[in-house]
């Protein structure tokens, strides 16, 4: 066999943690915790089914670090030491299948729509306002900033005494930690705003904070946007966020994960097709919308929708369009994640240099044992893009909501006996 056809399934390290293959999970939000963030049965039987399936490195659904950093309903939390208990069922179930896990931190800043999750005040680095949810943010003080970074790393400490394997910082996808290092969404003229170098202090602070309590040893990652795509605003272009990733890299962060695109970006993160992805959130998160804004998106939804089925065609390995300037910065691994399905793909561009390695999160969702059938070639359940699975985060469990991909994976759990 050609070493192309064999480099996903070949070991790779993350810091100190050597792991078997190279299709990781990626985060999703499970929305299966208690209404106060605790660890449930449904959350573990979540997990449990994809270390079954082989799957060498699952990255956790983001983790609130604060109730103010909360971003959806039945998001599990790491804010209290009464959460180590229940996120140790995780990890726990996930050992005992031979997996490993990271816990993804992180605070939503300004990218909530407070009513979803009775929110009373939304912070961020500057008032600027969420064109989509029409959330208007208060700038942070410095010392509400240190608060939070001090938030971070009893979180990330929290997680290791439950037993995770590593954490990842969420710097991604328009959060808080992405909305510090956006000039777009920060503009401010103190030591966290302006240069390159001080946008990323926010995220060298929490780094930093969690190292003082986890130590140099044990795995922090970090996820970035390859581009914020932000047309028309003063968003970053790929070379401007990999030099800020070899900030992190100095800094100390173990591997960077590279997405895409903010809130206001519309669908560049996930890609396919939007019919039932937008006809859910009317029916979840979009519902808490404030009035004018949820009659227009009702009003023009099927034109939301034709339009971003045409500018967001689903497309495998859609982020390694910005992957090439992290690798030739950076001499940690690069993992990309975007609309991986097929394993040709998949070796591909890591035979070509592109990334180290890949991750998915769609197809875990309809297919738990999407590592393994990869890995053996045998079929399984396969992700068709609809994205029915993003309209109902947040507001039900994630899954796979497409009737007939839906069917086939009720039936093999069955064949199984785990359904």
């Amino acid at each position: 066999m050609a070493a192309s056809e064999t480099l996903l399934f070949t070991p790779i390290r993350i810091g100190g943690l050597e792991l078997p293959g190279r299709l990781f999970k990626t985060a999703t939000a499970e929305t299966r915790a208690s209404a106060d963030g605790f660890v449930t049965d449904e959350l573990v039987a979540f997990y449990r089914l994809l270390a079954m399936g082989g799957t060498p490195l699952i990255i956790t659904g983001n983790i609130y670090v604060s109730r103010q950093g909360k971003s959806a309903p039945r998001q599990v939390g790491a804010d209290h030491d009464d959460k180590i208990a229940g996120l140790a069922r995780i990890t726990e179930a996930v050992h005992a299948h031979g997996g490993r896990i990271f816990a993804q931190l992180n605070h939503c800043g300004r990218q909530v729509v407070p009513d979803f999750v009775g929110a009373t005040e939304v912070v961020s680095a500057s008032a600027v306002k969420d064109l989509l949810t029409g959330t208007r943010p208060r700038a942070m003080r410095a010392d509400e900033i240190a608060a939070i970074v001090d938030q971070f790393g009893e979180a990330a400490r929290r997680c290791r005494d439950a037993g995770f394997d590593g954490v990842q910082m969420h710097s991604a996808n328009g959060y808080l930690m992405s909305q510090f290092l956006t000039p777009y969404t920060n503009r401010r003229d103190d030591d966290y705003g302006g240069t390159p170098e001080r946008r990323t202090r926010f995220a060298r602070e929490v780094l930093g904070a969690i190292r003082s309590r986890v130590g140099a040893d044990f795995p922090v990652i970090i996820k970035m946007n390859g581009a914020d795509a932000l047309p028309l605003r003063d968003g970053l272009a790929p070379a401007e966020l990999a030099e800020a990733a070899r900030i992190m890299e100095t800094a100390g962060v173990d591997a960077v994960e590279i997405s895409v695109g903010h809130y206001e970006s519309g669908f560049p993160m996930v890609r396919g097709t939007f019919d039932l992805c937008l006809r859910n959130m009317m029916a979840g998160s979009m519902a808490h919308l404030p009035p004018v804004r949820r009659t227009l998106l009702r009003v023009f939804r099927p034109l939301v929708a034709f339009a971003s089925n045409l500018l967001w065609k689903g497309r495998e390995g859609f982020n390694l369009d910005y992957t090439p300037d992290f690798k030739a910065r950076l001499t940690i691994p690069v993992i990309s994640v975007g609309g991986f399905r097929t394993r040709a793909t998949m070796e591909a561009a890591i035979a070509r240099g592109l990334c180290d390695a890949v991750s998915a999160g769609r197809p875990f969702l309809a297919d738990p044992f999407f590592y393994q059938h990869i890995r053996d070639g045998t079929p399984g359940p396969h992700c068709v893009d609809c994205n029915a699975c993003v309209g109902h985060l947040g507001a039900q469990p994630a899954d796979c909501y497409h009737p007939r991909v839906r069917a086939e994976k009720d039936a093999m759990l069955a064949e199984l006996g785990l359904g």
